[in-house]
């Protein structure tokens, strides 16, 4: 069941490094050949490649055996709202605790962080000879937690609640014994002296593991799933995918959660620098790439919000998406999600084709929603764009829901479109 391998996937990305290596891992098990931006790139017809940059963000396409006309093209992100260590990652607290120094990385829900097991991950640059080098880290065990304020002394608590990132959410590690212990443990982890570590990028993660529930089994619950289930169904269907007059290319970026506008992110040069290489690789002409983005179409897929069952007051009654009723098509007049109707057309023609049910989101006229990959990325690629996504709950808590039956439709989809003989030029095109 893709449910299941969704959540197998997810458990070992706990990091946006992870997430890279994870999926660097899977594109090679499929025969794709690893690429550096530092080397010549002399790419072969009916090759498999991938690329990766600062660690956190690949890039993975096909060459096709023949001449092709264009790119089609997905964009998902690999990082999540969490948690990040400081750079000195211990702070004493009430002259008997030792806590984790940490910030907010991106728009995060707090109160679910609160009385769960959480441990560390992420990158250590080690010094290497008159260097470093890149190690990723993963403490594999309930290391601290951020406890509650007892009711007894919070009356209110069920009343409201405004929790203070530098007051309330520090976690808990050990006691005042514990001071200088947690860069120790790291460096017992990884088997390295604790002074070559020169510096690191770790972030907190959430220790349950995902799990399907329902009385049906019907929801797949687990941490990340904005946007890893994205990620992973899109990687899936474009691992699943052949085409011969077409480059495929699956695109899971780093930083989203924060702008995007990072080297790594999708504000930044590296997905137009990939097709600029592409394009050279294939061709000597000037004028190729420009022809062959006018030949192009871009999926952005990123999980879209759920209506809820306590709350349906909040979502427009008419544009609303249900979990396990299909992927979803999202529209906002104000192009925080990059769908238009020639965009929305040939989605809803690839769903059709596939067998795959789909279904229409627009945010409250009162109420603007947050921003995608597709408006973003267009600004650098600009191609016709679609924003897709799945039905989900408690977007940016650290344990969110979704439907189980969507992530397979949006493998199947994803398929479908990655192997589309697509021909359209931005006012019609057909798909064979």
């Amino acid at each position: 069941m893709i449910s299941e391998d969704l959540l197998q996937f997810i458990s070992g990305c706990v990091s946006p490094f992870h997430v890279a290596e994870a999926v660097s891992e899977l594109l090679s098990r499929h025969g794709f050949r690893p690429l550096s931006e530092t080397d010549a790139w002399a790419l072969e017809p009916g090759e498999s490649y991938y690329v990766t940059r600062n660690g956190t963000s690949v890039i993975a396409f096909r060459m096709p055996a023949g001449p092709w006309r264009g790119f089609l093209m997905s964009a998902t992100h690999g990082d999540s709202p969490v948690f990040k260590l400081k750079e000195n990652p211990e702070t004493e607290k009430a002259g008997a605790y030792v806590c984790a120094n940490v910030e907010k990385y991106g728009g995060m829900l707090l109160a679910p962080w609160f009385d769960r097991p959480l441990s560390v991950a992420g990158r250590v640059m080690i010094r290497s000879g008159s260097g470093a080098k890149t190690v990723l880290v993963n403490i594999d065990r309930d290391l601290m937690v951020i406890p509650s304020l007892a009711i007894h002394v919070n009356r209110t608590a069920n009343d409201s609640a405004s929790y203070n990132a530098q007051t309330d959410m520090q976690p808990l590690m050990g006691s005042e014994m514990a001071r200088g212990k947690l860069y120790a443990l790291i460096a017992e982890t990884l088997g390295v002296r604790q002074e070559d570590i020169l510096s690191a990028d770790l972030f907190l993660y959430l220790r349950q593991p995902g799990a399907l529930l329902g009385l049906d089994r019907e929801y797949v619950c687990s941490p990340r799933l904005d946007d890893l289930m994205c990620a992973y169904t899109t990687l899936r269907g474009f691992l699943d995918a052949s085409n011969r007059t077409m480059v495929p290319l699956c695109c899971i970026l780093d930083n989203e959660e924060v702008g995007s506008t990072t080297r790594q992110g999708a504000a930044s040069t590296f997905l137009r620098d990939v097709l600029v290489r592409i394009t050279a690789s294939a061709c000597t002409d000037a004028g190729a790439l420009e022809r062959a983005l006018s030949a192009s179409f871009m999926v952005s897929a990123d999980n879209a919000h759920a209506i809820h069952p306590a709350h349906p007051e909040k979502y427009d009654p008419d544009n609303c998406c249900h979990m396990n009723k299909g992927v979803v098509i999202k529209y906002a007049a104000n192009q925080k999600y990059a769908t238009d109707a020639y965009s929305a057309a040939v989605f809803r023609s690839v769903c059709e084709t596939a067998g795959v049910p789909f279904q229409s989101f627009a945010n409250r006229a009162d109420s603007p929603g947050g921003s995608t990959l597709g408006n973003i990325s267009a600004g650098r690629v600009s191609v016709p764009t679609v924003d897709v996504g799945l039905p989900q709950l408690a977007m940016h808590s650290c344990w969110e829901t979704a439907g189980a039956m969507d992530a397979g439709y949006m493998v199947k989809a994803m398929s479908a479109f990655f192997s589309a003989d697509y021909r359209g030029d931005g006012a019609s095109f057909t798909l064979g």
